[in-house]
């Protein structure tokens, strides 16, 4: 009885040193009013937020031209969604609801992983100078970790542009397999195609769900309960990605694998790897726009 009593002591002592570890190193996202500094050398140069010179340089790369991409991208990849989905619902039989629970499942967990791999990749590796991709979409990723909040203040368009591009040639390549196979053919992949469809959709969805995880007032209370009872990212469990240098939890879908993979070592492992055979160390970019405080 005692061993129980003094383990339960012990979880909860490690658990209050983590969490305190994770309020004391990652920004203050749910205080409106200094949500960036707790002490006035942090005012003076703060090590995240609006207010750091990273973030700001970083912020005005937003060009009119990847506005445009992304806006395009969304609308595409909308009437791509709802073509599709007329389309599985006209050949979809009710004897395969288990098939869509099913794939649906399968859909989160491929997308909660994919999502923990482009971040990890984006977050860690390359720089905002290469051509294209640098200013582009890997941006983004360096905006994110110094002010994690300004995702928040991103309308649907900009929040949502990449994951909604990444899905487009799944989805149009549906279309055209709805469009030109025998009804024998849709039905024999119809498994597939409802994966690969939930899959889409996850993807999609991703960043507004990583959105909503920075989100701390005035979310719908749907969303909440979503969060609350880890159906899709909480704020709680992914604010341990934003302790410095951020190097974990990188899967921002739902989350559900970030504990699985932190315990193999799947991104040290993957790193060591990489720098074994390149030389070159991680997140070294990212470490760079941190240091512009002031």
């Amino acid at each position: 009885m005692d061993f129980d009593v003094d383990m339960d002591m012990g979880l909860s002592a490690c658990s209050a040193v983590k969490d305190r570890h994770i309020l004391e190193n990652s920004m203050l996202e749910d205080d409106p009013n200094e949500n960036s500094a707790i002490s006035q050398e942090q005012k003076n140069q703060p090590r995240w937020g609006p207010h750091h010179k990273g973030a700001q340089e970083l912020a005005q790369l937003y060009s009119k031209g990847k506005r445009s991409q992304e806006t395009v991208c969304i609308y595409t990849c909308i009437l791509l969604m709802v073509a599709n989905f007329c389309f599985i619902l006209r050949h979809f039989q009710i004897e395969r609801w288990t098939t869509v629970v099913f794939a649906a499942l399968c859909g989160i967990i491929t997308a909660d992983f994919a999502s923990g791999l482009v971040h990890w990749g984006a977050d860690s590796w390359c720089s905002v100078d290469l051509p294209i991709i640098g200013k582009n979409f890997l941006r983004p990723f360096r905006e994110h970790h110094i002010d994690p909040t300004s995702i928040t203040r991103h309308d649907f368009i900009e929040t949502n542009g990449d994951n909604f591009m990444l899905t487009i040639p799944c989805l149009a390549r549906m279309f055209w397999d709805f469009l030109t196979k025998s009804n024998e053919d849709v039905q024999n992949n119809f498994s597939w195609t409802c994966y690969l469809f939930l899959l889409a959709i996850f993807v999609a969805m991703t960043n507004q769900i990583h959105k909503w995880s920075h989100t701390y007032f005035g979310l719908p209370k749907w969303v909440v309960w979503l969060q609350d009872h880890h159906i899709i990212l909480p704020r709680l469990h992914h604010r341990i990605h934003h302790v410095a240098p951020h190097e974990t939890y990188f899967c921002i879908t739902t989350g559900w694998l970030n504990w699985p993979l932190e315990k193999i070592q799947f991104w040290p492992f993957l790193e060591w790897m990489i720098t074994s055979l390149t030389g070159y160390k991680p997140r070294t970019d990212d470490f760079k726009w941190a240091q512009k405080r002031a």
